[in-house]
């Protein structure tokens, strides 16, 4: 039996299927390439190249292969983009859900695992890790698209023989510490990335949105987990699937939280390198302080997390980013001699 991963040529995708092919799973991956590489799909992985709102290819995706679960990471996660592009998220994050659930249902798949967010929790009253039972007030169409899924998910196992796990991710960063994969996306608003990326050259420095939220410093306060637990989450997520555990919510974070300023010291003292940091007003849709309480996955799922470590987390994404300069280099030099042997 294979696993589906839908935008497997993504930053947690591509790690995600790397993951089931080190456990021994066949892997099928669908993308559209909008925002993923296809080099970055394991080459033991089935590729199929197109959206997840073609029907007809989900038809046939589900025809060729002997697929029994669905990891489900394709959508569009920029939380200011939603804000001024709302009805591009409800069509990319929570209409093609609904058409790859119904697919996955008539194929008579009965696992399915989602990638969902801690934007669905919104503003909390106090600063306390976030439980799944916290009210769900997304401040932004990103977290609604979200948790209008998990809605449809939930309605849908009712009715079904259909199992789902909807993870919720707190902020993921950091990539596969043996440098198989990472965040590759040019223009990524991952806070990580865009501060190794400043600096190692690459960025003319950071942008800070809100110095005046009630956290310590002033910055917004985020729990930062490493890719690489959290698709070990899904792996534990699949297997508690297959168990026949029922339908499940649970978060994936590490239950404490570091502010924008705590992360831009920690890459400039890891990189050894300074960048230039700026400061603006505050962003629409952001929340002040989100940690996650991860208790029911740890317990449930018995997930039991590695790179439970700030530090950690940047000098994967750092090695990565190093990695990918040189790749840009490579591909200008083999570029020049192409040029050069058609000149002459």
């Amino acid at each position: 039996m294979a696993v589906l991963v839908t935008g497997g040529a993504g930053y947690i995708g591509s790690h995600m299927a790397w993951a089931l092919l080190d456990a021994g799973e066949e892997v099928v991956v669908v993308d559209r390439l909008s925002t993923g590489f296809r080099w970055a799909v394991p080459a033991p992985a089935r590729f199929y190249l197109g959206d997840i709102g073609n029907q007809n290819l989900l038809a046939q995706i589900f025809a060729e292969n002997s697929i029994d679960a669905v990891m489900h990471f394709a959508g569009s996660i920029v939380v200011p983009q939603s804000v001024a592009h709302p009805l591009e998220y409800y069509d990319n994050n929570t209409s093609k859900t609904r058409l790859l659930a119904a697919a996955a249902i008539a194929a008579g798949i009965r696992h399915f695992v989602f990638s969902s967010t801690a934007a669905v929790y919104g503003e909390q009253q106090d600063d306390t890790p976030v439980l799944e039972s916290a009210n769900l007030q997304p401040k932004n169409p990103y977290g609604q698209s979200k948790l209008m899924s998990e809605m449809m998910l939930r309605d849908a196992a009712a009715a079904h023989d259909f199992r789902y796990v909807a993870l919720r991710y707190f902020n993921v960063a950091g990539a596969d510490p043996e440098g198989r994969t990472g965040l590759s996306t040019q223009g990524a608003t991952h806070l990580i990335k865009i501060a190794v990326e400043a600096a190692l050259g690459q960025r003319h420095g950071v942008d800070v949105f809100g110095t005046d939220y009630p956290t310590p410093d002033g910055t917004g306060v985020r729990d930062y987990i490493h890719v690489s637990d959290l698709v070990s989450a899904h792996l534990q997520a699949l297997s508690y699937l297959r168990r026949g555990g029922e339908a499940l919510v649970a978060n994936c974070g590490y239950g404490r939280g570091y502010s924008v300023l705590d992360v831009l010291q920690a890459v400039a003292r890891i990189s050894g390198r300074e960048f230039e940091v700026r400061y603006g007003p505050r962003r629409a849709g952001d929340a002040a302080n989100v940690v996650a309480n991860a208790t029911r996955a740890r317990r449930l799922l018995d997930w039991t997390p590695r790179y439970d470590d700030l530090d950690a987390i940047i000098r994967t994404a750092l090695a990565w980013e190093e990695q990918l300069m040189e790749r840009r280099v490579g591909d200008l030099k083999e570029l020049q001699q192409r040029l050069a042997s058609a000149i002459f």
